[in-house]
């Protein structure tokens, strides 16, 4: 399969420039070679052609050096798209610190670096930074990498020792890479590299058996006819590594005068002496191994490497910026006595680069001609080229540019998101006189072959759209533009002000006033009466102080808010409110009546649940070509639990009965995408979705993506949250109602009973642990029949045991994305310190930091202190009492980079998802559930990078049992898929519980499960049901043109939106507001997209009027009517001359008069009668 990327080869510079580096690989001394005049998606397709030229010439791996760690992976991702094999060698962080770390990242670079050494690689994509830390000598890597097979012979204890010698851990259950477990002649091993861990039986010497084998269930699930293994990490502690480290920490205690850096040195000794894990290696590498290399240690192996630089300012400046903040590190280390000269060596000196580029033949791509000073150059290559816009919807701009390019000759390359687009695209060009070659189907085709003159079009993925001047050669993208950035500096400028007044302090009672009722949980309803500080035993604390009826006050903790809320009731006409009488029983009287009243709702759940099994819903049709193409436009590569849960989900829509599924996957394993699609097939299927989240920022996160993701489809998305004003919101419930809205996303306003769908077909509730069971049940009684799709990480007991029990069906997703990396996770003491150096280092690799601090009074301190620590550093705080215009200035201030350390409460706890936050810190961690640590942990490391969650308690604290089991639990269970351990672990400990409440659940004791299903149903059954009004359907036939010409409207995705929204009118506002619409984006209407307004409204006027047909023939128009209002027809005939009844009375009929157009008079008819029927309903509409 050739890619799109060989039409660079079209262009004379290109081929000069092959030339040039097929020289240059053999000559006996080098000299760079300067690439310049290429956009961003012409550099692209230059590197990965040169990359293959290189490797056809040599045989030997091409190096591709970038400025930033996330380009290189997207850009590896793009150079495996064209087919090749590209791999992208990240840089790891180093822990100075008595920590665990994750070795993820290490074991990535190993793979990357074996694969250079075997030559099993065409591409290595990295930074310098990433490059020029030290590794594994290359010697050492090779001696320490073999394979085994099955019926190869090696004793088990010599394979245990070469496994310790490798640094993997040895445990007694292995459910983590980088472990290991022996039991007698069975040996368990999980090595980086490999989906699962594999199971090694002995007989004798021999291996009799090799399997991998599920690390949950223990159970073998495969045979593995070859293991390759590799180290578990890059730094191995050797013994005579152990005893180099050891007189180091020797030496500098003998040195240490201060008691903190005393303990930590006692610490490292005891952990080398008594064979501990040594967490803290990374610092002592320099005496790790007799030698260091770094990645081009590995290259060196070849006679020559053609290393590419993208952008040769930005990767000097890179490397200039991590060598100088590493060296501060270092420098911190040395006087601070924790390390020693010699130990302390962790990054190849920046004039190492210089020298492998001098013996190596060095390419640099630069946009401008500069960057490389005054070197002597091999070659001077300067590219005529630009890049063109990305086309989207805009036709005649696309038309405009083809004329242009046609006139000179071009050969035109016009690349569409997909094969459909690219149908639809070929039909609308030939439309317009502009011939194209569709080459979707053609993968061998020869783009040098391309002739002058002519239009091609293919399906693909392309950088970015270019013209090659001077080969007279454009590539078009079909892609959508994001659009621009909107500015907003005053927003920020006001964000950034009020982080900086740590002075000025926000209360936990920002929404009350002294004088304000509010409810206590236990007590009732009091009277809000301020904050008061109060000393108990030397302790002194802040208490919200609520008076009761008589004399009676409560002091309610600060950190204990969750206990009280403000009370919104009903008050008496002098606005008062009779309190509570604490230790009275009015108020238990009361709360026993919500009881009552609760278990009534769950009796209706129990009939709800009960009415799905025998009520008949909407079979969505089998997937069609555009649900296909929709799937196919994900830029990922869907995981293969992914597809199982898409493929159950839609066999379950397809199905007769209302879909009720759970489907359960970790925080980042792509549950969105899974609800998409099914969003997806049930608008294609003519029905709208209702998507139901707990807060108003995962709303308006869920709102961007869907948007993006639906880009390019007839689909129209809302979202209903806070963040509206009452006015878009009464537009938006208006068109909703009309059906003109397919996906509407909301918070709990989605509840409201002013919410009324035109055909909702599927409801998705995502985060369903945050909601409760009535607030989830209000849109399920709304809508008994739609298919219900719940979304979770954890899952809350009672539902994951009706999905283990059948209630509802279950899928899971338990692959993680292939470039994702679990949250490496800390459990310690609160320490100022670490955590400074913590947000420090991801500030330093440019990255975002979420700060939890869970109580509002004084969380404007907590942000004043960070800012203190890092001066540098730009920090804000947010909480959930904020105004939603602060608040979501805050939020799209971080989104957009413009914040570098949130200090937040909760808010961010469920589905919001920021790829450039990837350190977590949460203070007094164990006082929060199991559940609640798993969602926040999810907030980090979405993107590619390393993330790290800091889980702290104060220090000093003796933890509870139930926060220890709680914290190891989280430590342990740090891996992908998680979540669903958490809650299988949850209900462990919990039980399910009452599954619908306390009488219920006697009564399935009783019975069992499936006779008390059945009696359920059999129940249901017994209850009288009201049955629908049977649908109406009317008839107009006008025998003119109504419709949109494409002249009018081009784009074939426009129109049939238009068109559904036109299908959906009822009104003569809807006919109003779309007419306006029309005008608004594409001008003066033509008279058949007029006539086809107007039939439109006929419709739905002779639905409401029970005029079965509307038809004009002949010049008579003629009105079938089945139950005629004499009284109404008798008016309009004395107003309308010519109107009569025809013979038989079923039908009244008009002639046609002069230049009088029949939908014009149909329409006035239709309306006056509907307004003499329906008087009051014309006056509302007037």
């Amino acid at each position: 399969m050739r890619s799109i990327t060989s039409l660079i080869r079209l262009d004379r510079e290109y081929r000069s420039a092959a030339i040039t580096l097929k020289e240059q690989l053999t000559a006996a001394k080098t000299l760079p070679i300067v690439v310049n005049g290429l956009s961003a998606g012409a550099a692209f397709a230059f590197l990965a052609e040169s990359c293959r030229d290189a490797k056809d010439a040599t045989g030997t791996p091409a190096l591709l050096l970038v400025s930033d760690e996330d380009e290189a992976k997207r850009i590896s991702a793009a150079l495996s798209g064209a087919g090749l094999r590209a791999r992208a060698y990240p840089a790891r962080d180093l822990i100075f610190h008595s920590m665990a770390a994750s070795h993820d990242t290490e074991r990535e670079r190993l793979t990357v670096l074996s694969a250079v050494l075997a030559g099993e690689v065409d591409v290595v994509v990295t930074t310098p930074a990433a490059a020029m830390l030290y590794t594994i000598p290359e010697s050492l890597l090779v001696s320490l990498t073999f394979e085994l097979r099955l019926g190869d012979t090696m004793a088990p204890e010599a394979l245990e020792k070469r496994l310790l010698a490798l640094g993997y851990a040895k445990v007694d259950m292995v459910d983590g890479i980088g472990q290991y477990a022996r039991r007698g002649g069975i040996l368990d091993v999980f090595v980086g590299g490999e989906s699962a861990p594999v199971r090694l039986e002995f007989f004798g010497d021999e291996i009799d058996r090799m399997e991998s084998f599920d690390p949950i269930t223990q159970r073998v699930s495969g045979s593995v006819p070859t293991l390759s293994f590799l180290p578990a990490g890059e730094t191995l502690v050797s013994e005579e590594a152990r005893a180099r480290i050891l007189a180091t920490v020797d030496r500098l205690l003998a040195k240490a005068k201060d008691d903190e850096i005393r303990a930590k040195l006692e610490k490292e000794k005891n952990a080398l002496e008594n064979r501990l894990p040594l967490e803290f290696r990374d610092k002592y590498e320099g005496l790790l191994y007799d030698g260091q290399s770094t990645l081009f240690s590995y290259f060196d192996i070849y006679p020559r490497t053609a290393t590419y630089l993208l952008g040769t300012a930005g990767i000097r400046e890179n490397l200039k910026k991590q060598s100088e903040l590493l060296r501060d590190e270092r420098a911190a280390l040395l006087s601070q006595g924790l390390v020693g000269e010699e130990a302390a060596s962790y990054f190849a000196d920046p004039s190492d680069l210089e020298d492998f580029l001098g013996r190596n033949v060095a390419v640099h791509l630069n946009p401008f001609s500069g960057g490389v000073g005054t070197m002597r150059v091999s070659g001077l290559f300067g590219f005529r080229c630009r890049r063109t816009v990305s086309y989207g919807e805009n036709a005649s701009l696309l038309f405009e540019d083809l004329t242009t390019f046609r006139k000179a000759l071009y050969r035109v390359l016009i690349v569409c998101e997909n094969k459909q687009g690219a149908a639809s695209l070929i039909s609308s060009l030939g439309q317009n006189d502009f011939p194209a070659v569709n080459l979707c189907d053609m993968p061998d085709f020869d783009y040098n072959s391309m002739q002058n003159g002519m239009i091609y079009v293919t399906a693909g993925e392309i950088y970015e759209g270019y013209e090659l001047m001077m080969a007279k050669a454009a590539v078009l993208s079909m892609a959508q533009d994001e659009g621009k950035r909107v500015v907003a500096a005053r927003r920020e400028a006001r964000i950034l002000r009020r982080a900086g007044g740590a002075g000025q302090r926000l209360m936990s009672y920002a929404d009350l006033s002294v004088g304000d009722y509010v409810v206590h949980r236990k007590y009732g309803i009091g009277r809000f009466e301020g904050i008061s500080t109060v000393t108990v035993d030397g302790a002194t604390r802040d208490y919200i102080t609520v008076q009761y009826a008589g004399t009676d006050t409560l002091f309610v903790p600060c950190d204990r808010l969750e206990m009280i809320g403000k009370y919104i009731g009903r008050k008496d006409s002098d606005g008062a409110v009779k309190l509570s009488k604490m230790g009275g029983t009015d108020w238990s009287r009361q709360t026993a009546k919500a009881k009552s009243a609760a278990k009534n709702i769950a009796k209706d759940l129990i009939r709800l649940y009960a009415e799905r099994q025998r009520r008949p819903g909407f079979a969505f049709p089998k997937d069609s070509e555009m649900e296909e193409e929709f799937d196919a436009s994900f830029e990922f590569a869907p995981t293969d639990s992914q597809l199982r849960a898409i493929e159950e989900i839609k066999a379950d829509m397809e199905r007769p009965v209302p879909m009720n599924r759970l489907l359960c996957g970790d925080v980042g394993f792509g549950k969105t995408e899974v609800a998409l699609r099914a969003a997806f097939k049930a608008v294609s299927g003519g029905k709208q979705v209702a998507f139901l989240v707990p807060t108003t920022i995962l709303a308006l996160q869920h709102y961007q993506t869907a948007l993006s993701r639906m880009r390019g489809y007839p689909v129209t998305v809302e979202m209903l949250s806070r963040f509206r004003t009452p006015k878009e919101e009464e537009a938006i419930l208006r068109r909703l109602r009309r059906g003109e809205i397919d996906i509407l996303i909301g918070t709990h306003k989605l509840l409201s009973k002013k919410i009324e769908f035109r055909d909702l077909g599927l409801l998705i509730i995502d985060e369903e642990q945050r909601f409760g069971v009535t607030q989830k049940e209000k849109l399920r009684e709304m809508a008994k029949n739609v298919d219900t799709l719940t979304l979770t990480a954890t899952p809350i007991p009672r539902t994951l045991n009706m999905a283990m029990n059948g209630i509802s069906d279950m899928s899971v997703l338990d692959e993680a994305p292939s470039d994702r990396r679990p949250v490496q996770t800390y459990v310690l003491e609160h320490d100022d310190g670490i955590l400074a150096e913590a947000m420090g280092r991801e500030l330093a690799r440019g990255g975002q930091v979420l700060y939890l601090y869970n109580r509002i009074d004084n969380i404007d301190l907590v942000a004043g202190r960070i800012m203190k620590a890092l001066p540098t550093a730009r920090v804000a705080y947010a909480h959930g009492q904020m105004e939603k215009e602060e608040l979501e200035d805050i939020w799209q201030s971080l989104v957009r980079g413009e914040l570098d350390i949130l200090v937040c409460t909760t808010i961010v706890e469920t589905g919001v998802d920021l790829p450039n936050a990837n350190t977590l810190i949460i203070e007094n961690a164990d006082h929060m559930g199991l559940s609640q640590l798993h969602q926040l942990r999810g907030r980090v490391g979405r993107g590619t990078r390393q993330a790290y969650a800091y889980f702290t308690y104060r220090v000093g604290k003796a933890l509870s049992e139930v926060a220890t089991k709680r914290l190891t639990t989280i430590r342990e269970y740090a891996e992908f898929g998680a979540g669903f351990k958490i809650a299988l672990r949850d209900l462990e400990i919990r039980g399910a519980g009452n599954l619908l409440g306390a009488e219920q659940h006697g009564y399935i004791d009783s019975v069992g499960y499936d006779l008390y299903i059945r009696l359920l149903s059999e129940a249901v059954l017994e209850e009288e049901g009201k049955t629908p009004e049977p649908l109406f359907e009317a008839t107009v036939d006008m025998h003119h043109d109504a419709n949109i010409p494409e002249s009018y409207i081009s784009s074939s995705a426009s129109r049939m939106e238009m068109y559904k929204k036109i299908s959906l009118i009822e009104t003569e506002e809807d006919y109003r507001d779309i007419a306006d619409e029309f005008l608004d984006r594409f001008g003066d209407l033509p008279e058949a997209t007029a006539r086809l307004l107007r039939v439109s409204l006929i419709r739905a006027l002779a639905v409401r009027a029970k005029v079965r047909r509307v038809e004009e023939r002949g010049g008579i128009l003629t009105f079938t009517i089945e139950k005629p209002d004499l009284a109404v027809w008798s008016e309009l005939f004395a107003k309308y001359p010519g109107l009569a009844f025809r013979p038989g009375g079923g039908a009244v009929a008009y002639r046609l008069r002069g230049s009088e157009e029949g939908s014009t008079v149909a329409l006035a008819v239709l309306t006056d009668y509907v307004g003499a029927m329906h008087p009051k309903e014309k006056e509302n509409e007037t």
